[in-house]
Order: C-alpha cells, then sequence, then structure tokens
C-alpha cells in the first residue's frame, strides 16, 4: 500500500473535491466512512486507512478482499478528510452505479423534496428492508450520495436503485408508465393507510419535512392516504411515515 504523508498529495485533493456534490457528479463517485461499508461485495475504487489502523487485525483481512487502490494516511491527514469525530478509520471511494430510469420494473418510491439527510438516509435504508428496490428523487431532495446519507443507510445505498429527475419529469414517467399513484397527505379525500387497494404498478409519494408533497404531484395522484394520529402530535417524521407505509404495503400484498 501507498504511504501518503503530504496533505498537497494529489490523491488527497481528489478526495477532498468529492466531499462537494458537483464534483461527485462530474467523477460519479462518493465517499462511504466506517470498516462496516467493507463487508458488502460492492466493488472500492479506493480504500483510504488512518496509519494508527493499519496493523488493525480485522482491518487487514478486510483489505485483502478487494483487488483495488488502497493508500496509508499520516493521522492528521485523515483527521482533513474525515467527516466523522469518532473514525473508524477507514474511508471508502465508490463508483456510482448506473441507473437508467426505462429499467425500472414494478412498484416505485417517489421522494418529493425530502431536504433532511439522516431522513433520506434511513428512507433508502427502509426502502431496502421493505424490498422496495427503486426510489425515484426530485432535483430537490437532498443528495443522496452526501456522506451523511450515505452513512444514514448502513450499507442499503448498495442495495437499492436511486434516479434523480425533475419533477415534470417524474410526473411524465409514472403517466406514460401507468403507474397507480398513491400520495400521502391530508386531504379531504384522503383515506386509511391501511385500506388502500394496490395496483399492478404503484408509485408511493413522500414530501418534503416541512411542506409535505408538492400540488403538481397531489393533482396526478390516484389515491391519497393519511396516517392517522392519536394524540396531540402535529405531524410524524418523513422517515418514520415512510416505515409505517411501506410495511403495511407489504402486508396488504401478502408478503409478511
Amino acid at each position: 500500500m501507498e504511504f501518503i504523508e503530504s496533505k498537497d498529495n494529489k490523491t488527497i485533493k481528489y478526495i477532498k473535491k468529492l466531499k462537494q456534490k458537483k464534483y461527485r457528479d462530474i467523477e460519479n463517485k462518493f465517499i462511504a466512512e466506517g470498516w462496516k461499508f467493507l463487508v458488502y461485495d460492492y466493488i472500492p475504487e479506493l480504500i483510504i486507512v488512518k496509519l494508527d489502523k493499519a496493523e488493525d487485525k480485522k482491518i487487514k483481512e478486510l483489505l485483502e478482499k478487494f483487488q483495488c487502490k488502497k493508500i496509508i494516511v499520516l493521522d492528521k491527514i485523515f483527521a482533513d478528510i474525515s467527516s466523522q469525530e469518532n473514525s473508524q478509520g477507514i474511508i471508502v471511494i465508490y463508483n456510482k452505479k448506473e441507473q437508467h430510469i426505462d429499467s425500472i420494473k414494478g412498484d416505485v418510491i417517489v421522494l418529493d423534496d425530502v431536504s433532511d439527510p439522516g431522513n433520506l438516509g434511513t428512507i433508502i435504508r427502509i426502502c431496502d428492508a421493505t424490498n422496495f428496490k427503486n426510489i425515484i428523487v426530485t432535483e430537490n431532495t437532498v443528495d443522496a450520495y452526501n456522506e451523511k446519507v450515505v452513512r444514514a443507510t448502513m450499507g442499503s445505498i448498495f442495495n437499492v436503485n436511486l434516479y434523480v429527475l425533475k419533477k415534470e419529469n417524474i410526473i411524465q414517467f409514472l403517466k406514460e408508465k401507468n403507474y397507480s399513484i398513491i400520495s400521502t397527505c391530508l386531504s379531504e379525500d384522503s383515506q386509511m393507510y391501511n385500506k388502500i387497494k394496490l395496483e399492478n404498478k404503484n408509485a408511493i409519494v413522500f414530501g418534503n419535512e416541512g411542506n409535505g408533497i408538492s400540488d403538481d404531484l397531489i393533482k396526478i395522484s390516484n389515491k391519497k392516504i393519511i396516517i392517522p394520529l392519536l394524540g396531540k402530535a402535529e405531524s410524524l417524521n418523513v422517515a418514520v411515515a415512510t416505515g409505517i407505509v411501506l410495511y403495511k404495503m407489504r402486508e396488504i400484498e401478502g408478503v409478511i
């Protein structure tokens, strides 16, 4: 493995650039931090190891799995590129998966301007857990490859298909592919989430934390659903709502 001592090294500069969405999009890559990401079979492009972790038995065994570039850096350099206060001493660079919207089959989850990285990461994890593999997000949704999002997915980012589209293109896609569009929103004609009838292809829409689902998506919805609030809370966190709805969908289908 290469040993890097200078913060001016071109590889270190490259890693720092990937902390910005602009460069993640240009390079089509993203950063994941923590040795747990190495338990997956998704092949890294680059692995960075903090010097004081380089002789750790568990880390050395994990590194042996992958035939990719690996570097060791001084602790102070690692601290400069790490996004975590209590890092495990491993940073991994991955290529984003190539995704094509026309390859989608079956149900989709649509996220309309979800803004919190923790919420998006948790939703991705929930989609993986409930086996909803296709997630379409609006352009104004927080970047799914933001380091905070990636960390919150706990590795589920490798197990789902993510598509970023303009809202008008999402609407066009759902209409052209004859999806039954189910929006989670408070409306006079909303029905209880556990009474919904599912069709062959369903698009389940969840909205922004503060503003909910945009009018453009509500207008084209075939069905609207609500989750009852039995206490004094005004609303549910969007990730919590996603978990409740998606598990109920699987129950309605008879999967669980």
